[in-house]
């Protein structure tokens, strides 16, 4: 809570303001003693988030971006041409248009695994293998990677882990502390919380070269948060740790009622003792998250209706904001999805857990 805020030395504001200006004043000899000089190299409310996100993670620094997109880019930019990049077959769909889309044009090699199984890692390795991508718990199958092992792997081979934790925020997993290089996170999600920023941001475990290239990368590249969308995130943060324990809490109890539910086929979440990777996520995890997904039985017609018919939870994408969404994921990923076409993603919002039950039960009526 007091890592993302600060009393204003100039007025006492218990809420630190917003410092919206572009560019700023150089003293007579042309230094810049306060520390800033044009926006999109530093901003007094950027700089406070970076801070924060730091000390959430236990990290040597932190790079702040406009969204989590920009954030996977500016990682991926620091490889050459012939770098090999090893990821989960189940990332985030956007991570993998990212690689496929842009990446690979320019010669950078991908290869994807199912990482819930280490030795995939193990086996897809090449002598040019310089970054190993890891997202546990993935969008949308919620499938879990032993990220302690994986780092492990990566570094024997010279390359580097870089966690996606957008799920399971710092609070909920210490990925820097299993063994990760960098942690990435979407701030859009459950660091902002509020379903009102797009944001994104890499913290380090070290402050080394790599650290330096991506710092330069934000810099060069100008795909930076606006000072008033680095003070949403960081507003966010201050109520995190007790929002992720309520989301948890309220998504494991749906999980269960979706689990035993006649008209359900299955259901994705890792707090169930029944999910493959259980005792991975329990070792790793001090709580499970808001997110899951679960499969309607009547294919793909029948999970849409489902959808539609939600009142209390609303039908839109995104996820980690204080209210319940839901969507049919195949849709919004297009063709080409690898996602089940009767599959439904739930982000567990903060309404009493009876209430979004009760709305799910008559919907899936």
């Amino acid at each position: 809570m007091h890592a993302a805020s600060r009393v204003d030395a100039a007025t006492g504001a218990i809420v630190p303001p917003i410092v919206l200006s572009t560019t700023f004043e150089r003293d007579p000899d042309g230094g810049y003693p306060r520390g800033f000089s044009y926006q999109r190299k530093s901003n007094p409310n950027r700089e406070e988030l970076e801070a924060a996100l730091t000390a959430l993670e236990g990290g040597a620094g932190a790079a702040a971006f406009a969204s989590g997109s920009a954030a996977a880019t500016a990682l991926f930019l620091t490889l050459e041409p012939g770098a090999h990049v090893i990821g989960p077959t189940q990332a985030y769909y956007g991570i993998r248009v990212i690689l496929r889309d842009c990446f690979q044009a320019w010669g950078v090699e991908v290869t994807l695994v199912d990482t819930s199984d280490p030795e995939n890692v193990r086996r897809a390795l090449r002598r040019s293998t310089r970054v190993v991508w890891v997202e546990s718990p993935t969008n949308p199958l919620l499938e879990i990677a032993d990220v302690a092992a994986i780092a492990r792997i990566a570094h024997d081979a010279g390359a580097l882990c870089v966690c996606d934790a957008t799920l399971p925020t710092p609070i909920l997993q210490r990925s820097l502390e299993l063994g990760a290089d960098f942690a990435l996170h979407a701030t859009t999600k459950y660091l902002g919380g509020h379903s009102d920023v797009i944001g994104g941001a890499l913290v380090a475990k070290h402050d080394g070269p790599h650290l330096a290239r991506v710092r330069h990368l934000q810099h060069v590249l100008g795909a930076v948060p606006s000072p008033f969308d680095c003070w949403l995130v960081a507003r966010g943060i201050r109520t995190l740790p007790y929002r992720m324990r309520a989301h948890s809490a309220n998504a494991l109890l749906v999980a269960q009622w979706l689990a035993s539910h006649e008209r359900t086929e299955a259901v994705y979440y890792p707090g169930l003792p029944s999910h493959p990777s259980f005792d991975v996520a329990a070792r790793q995890m001090a709580g499970f998250g808001g997110l899951l997904s679960f499969r309607v039985r009547g294919g793909e017609e029948a999970a849409v209706r489902t959808a539609a018919r939600c009142a209390l939870i609303a039908r839109a994408t995104s996820f980690g904001g204080v209210e319940s969404l839901i969507e049919h994921r195949a849709s919004i990923e297009g063709p080409g999805t690898a996602t089940p076409v009767d599959l439904l993603r739930l982000s567990v919002g903060l309404e009493h857990p009876d209430d979004i039950i009760e709305d799910l039960a008559q919907a899936l009526a």
